[in-house]
């Protein structure tokens, strides 16, 4: 088993992230073209604790190296089964996702998590455990683990770049909208007073 971590801060308030969360993967994110689709199973809030549950199957376009992509059957997609929790008392969202394409094969368990560091920025921590169940020689399940980790590390960099853009985007359309909603209050209250 190979594990990949990673740990970064975004400039963002935590209602900012956890909201754009759900934009991760729109056309505002140039780096997530391999996401073919993101499908919501189920959506429901616990009454008791308040936490939205969501569970999310993601549908992506295979980015394994060649070698590794002939030993899995050479299918081009890979299906991706999330799993949400967001808690707005405790401020924290954290997901937790497990592959389904090839998990006879090789199994990745990831777990994210976003919590508020202060008013204006948010921790982001990534935690993936790797490792292959393909029988046989130990050099080849080293390669393959080994070769996931160097994707993840990758898809990380990237990751962090194409939210950065979605959180970005985000800001400036809630600020527009924001605008907009204000000036139409302000022309209600001048026509009220005529």
């Amino acid at each position: 088993m190979k594990v990949f971590s990673n740990d970064c801060t975004f400039d963002y308030s935590w209602e900012e992230v956890s909201t754009a969360n759900w934009r991760k993967y729109c056309p505002w994110n140039e780096q997530s073209t391999h996401v073919i689709a993101v499908d919501t199973l189920s959506r429901h809030v616990d009454p008791g604790t308040g936490i939205l549950r969501t569970e999310r199957l993601i549908t992506c376009k295979q980015s394994a190296p060649r070698w590794l992509n002939s030993l899995m059957g050479g299918n081009e997609t890979s299906h991706v089964f999330e799993t949400s929790y967001v808690d707005p008392e405790s401020k924290k969202v954290t997901m937790t996702s497990s592959n389904m394409t090839f998990s006879n094969i090789i199994s990745v368990q990831e777990t994210v998590i976003y919590k508020p560091l202060s008013a204006t920025r948010t921790q982001f921590v990534q935690d993936a455990k790797i490792t292959a169940l393909c029988g046989g020689w130990q050099k080849v399940k080293n390669a393959v683990e080994e070769a996931t980790v160097c994707r993840f590390s990758e898809n990380a960099r990237k990751g962090k770049e194409g939210f950065e853009s979605v959180l970005e985007m985000s800001r400036r359309v809630f600020s527009e909208e924001k605008k907009k909603e204000q000036q139409q209050q302000q022309q209600n209250e001048e026509k009220l007073s005529v």
